[in-house]
């Protein structure tokens, strides 16, 4: 309606005051439900990753990095060769403050970037984990690059019905851990939350815990 009538507005058709009347519509900060997917599908686009070819190694060592640790598409595409300890067996991620946290390194997540680096990685001055393929073996330009990987290993392992943004990654990692009982507090570390407000929202799928706090509803009962 507010649409139509500033559209009316500058057709002359009415006077701009009208615009007034009509209130716009509340948007709550952190209402939506973050969308997420089961353990069993996480592991299903995991097995889809072949690693027949170059591109593939590298591909699955980018999937098992959402997947486990729950990485934004920019911390990867950010990541550093000597961000890797791999005597200490931990990852460095800078995230969006800039400033470095170091999180535990899978067995399964090193053995991808192993074997990305020993087989399937460019020789390249570049410092950048990953890499394009083809030359000029440049770094990936944008996020969108990550979310590309993601929606191919969609279609080559056949799964549908799942968002294929690299972010739904990070929701089904927090939403899994709250759901097997871990705390919020807990899931806010492992994904470097810079505020507890951020990972509160994962509460509303907290589906257990709510049924306990939940009251039964009073039916037919007066006001």
């Amino acid at each position: 309606m507010r649409s139509y009538i500033r559209f009316l507005i500058v057709q002359g058709e009415c006077r701009p005051a009208l615009l007034h009347a009509i209130p716009s519509v509340q948007r709550y900060r952190l209402s939506a439900l973050p969308r997420h997917v089961d353990p069993a599908t996480i592991e299903k686009i995991i097995a889809a990753c072949p690693t027949v070819r170059p591109v593939e190694v590298r591909d699955k060592a980018i999937i098992l990095l959402l997947a486990r640790l729950g990485l934004r598409a920019g911390d990867v595409r950010d990541m550093r060769l000597d961000d890797i300890d791999w005597r200490g067996g931990y990852i460095r991620v800078k995230g969006k403050t800039r400033r470095p946290d170091r999180l535990p390194l899978p067995q399964d997540v090193g053995d991808a970037i192993l074997a990305y680096l020993a087989a399937a990685r460019p020789k390249a001055v570049d410092d950048h984990l990953f890499l394009r393929v083809q030359a000029p073996f440049r770094p990936f330009s944008s996020s969108a690059e990550i979310a590309g990987i993601v929606a191919r290993t969609h279609d080559r392992g056949g799964i549908e019905g799942v968002p294929t943004g690299s972010h739904i990654f990070r929701h089904s990692l927090a939403t899994n851990l709250l759901r097997a009982g871990a705390g919020l507090e807990s899931v806010g570390t492992i994904l470097r939350h810079s505020s507890p407000e951020t990972t509160a929202i994962y509460a509303k799928v907290d589906l257990p815990m709510l049924m306990k706090i939940a009251q039964p509803w009073p039916g037919d009962l007066p006001c």
